[in-house]
């Protein structure tokens, strides 16, 4: 599954990325930016001299003063396993981060914590004016396990909620962090877990036809930070793969079993799916439905 989690974040597509196979292409003028987003602003001095006058003689002074845009975005789930790889991906290239989460900042230090806005709240009771004013786009890596009602209400409505907000308020992109389904039998995706996750899916690209993106990894590795101590997923998913990219023309007869995918569908890194969803912020043609194979396709333009 994707990333083990009670109730805190977890997770998890067109071999070419001019993406969205499924939805035509998007108008430019489809969404306008939220009027408060914010704004650096660049002055430069520039001196010059017409020809023949020399350079120590009284010549004018051009102010000129540029506006440059500053992505703004808001991670659902920011101190979980998969937000804080988000948020952590998002500072490196430069965007401005706002997590809302239950637990708020996370108890480790590391240098890029500090520059992301941590909020604690839950998405059902969320201050939607503090949390989403003035941001380009939304990530939700809400989700988790546990009884078939738990599931629906994290996986699904939780989402639905945030999805309802961001619409809302005008936000241009919503960017959900779902799950692959293992090519599993009908009736096993008839769980709380699976029925939440494509329910939280449908109302992304109901309400973001031509901006929505969700995500759909399989098992999600990396060093999982947890009560403190730390897990190395990676150690596991890594080597696993490598060994079924290697082996992928050898079982590919076998992908129609059901279930199959539970053996055969290759973990992936945090970081790709992190970088997909960075991909997914800056890139204005980047949406519809992504697979394993894509998302680390899309982490692969963004990867420095």
């Amino acid at each position: 599954m994707s990333s083990l989690s009670s109730f805190a974040t977890i997770s998890t597509p067109p071999s070419s990325l001019k993406r969205a196979a499924f939805f035509p292409s998007r108008p430019s003028s489809y969404f306008a930016f939220p009027a408060d987003i914010r704004f650096c602003r660049l002055r430069v001095k520039c001196s010059y001299a017409e020809a023949g006058v020399r350079e120590d003689s009284n010549s004018a002074t051009i102010d000129v003063v540029a506006d440059v845009k500053t992505e703004r975005v808001v991670v659902l789930g920011g101190s979980g396993f998969v937000g804080s790889a988000i948020c952590k991906a998002a500072v490196s290239k430069g965007i401005e981060v706002i997590s809302l989460s239950r637990t708020g900042r996370p108890s480790y230090s590391d240098p890029w914590v500090d520059q992301v806005t941590w909020l604690s709240g839950d998405v059902f009771y969320a201050n939607w004016d503090e949390v989403l004013r003035g941001a380009a786009a939304v990530v939700s890596t809400l989700g988790g396990f546990g009884s078939e009602e738990q599931m629906q209400r994290i996986n699904g409505e939780a989402n639905v909620v945030a999805v309802t907000a961001a619409k809302n308020f005008g936000i241009p992109k919503f960017i959900l962090i779902s799950v692959h389904d293992y090519n599993l039998p009908s009736f096993l995706l008839q769980s709380g877990y699976f029925t939440g996750k494509r329910k939280a899916e449908s109302e992304v690209l109901s309400n973001y036809p031509t901006t929505g993106v969700v995500l759909r990894p399989a098992f999600i590795y990396g060093k999982r930070r947890v009560d403190g101590f730390e897990v190395p997923l990676d150690l596991i998913g890594e080597p696993a793969e490598r060994f079924l990219n290697a082996v992928e023309n050898f079982t590919k007869p076998l992908n129609s079993l059901p279930g199959s995918d539970l053996i055969l569908a290759p973990p992936i890194s945090v970081d790709d799916v992190a970088l997909a969803v960075i991909n997914a912020v800056v890139d204005d043609d980047f949406f519809g439905i992504f697979t394993i194979e894509q998302i680390k396709e899309a982490a692969a333009k963004v990867r420095v």
